[in-house]
């Protein structure tokens, strides 16, 4: 699985990810930043990446027919990024499962 981190999270969120063993990218390491959210999820479709993202923009392009992207949708509200980074952490495991089953979209609260 490839991920592909939305500019409303912290690029220190993909470092994270990747130093785990994690394929994940933030969408300033592809010159991605600023694109529109539909540029990004075109992108995200095409290179078969999930998005990691705060948007809620995002939750309409997934569910849009036909809709081939899949999102992590972080719905807990603004806090710091070592909070940010434990909470990741600490739901890795639920979000894998979720999208090992075929989830399209996992939301985190």
């Amino acid at each position: 699985m490839k991920f592909l981190v939305d500019n409303q999270l912290p690029a220190a969120l993909a470092r994270f990810l990747t130093s785990r063993g994690v394929d994940c990218q933030h969408v300033l390491d592809l010159n991605l930043g600023d694109a529109s959210d539909a540029e990004i999820w075109a992108h995200a479709c095409q290179n078969d990446c999930i998005v990691i993202s705060k948007d809620e923009d995002f939750l309409y392009l997934a569910n849009a027919r036909p809709a081939k992207g899949r999102l992590v949708w972080i719905r807990f509200g603004n806090c710091r990024t070592k909070v940010l980074l434990a909470a990741v952490e600490r739901l890795w495991p639920r979000i894998e499962a979720g999208l090992n089953a075929g989830d399209r979209v996992i939301e985190l609260r």
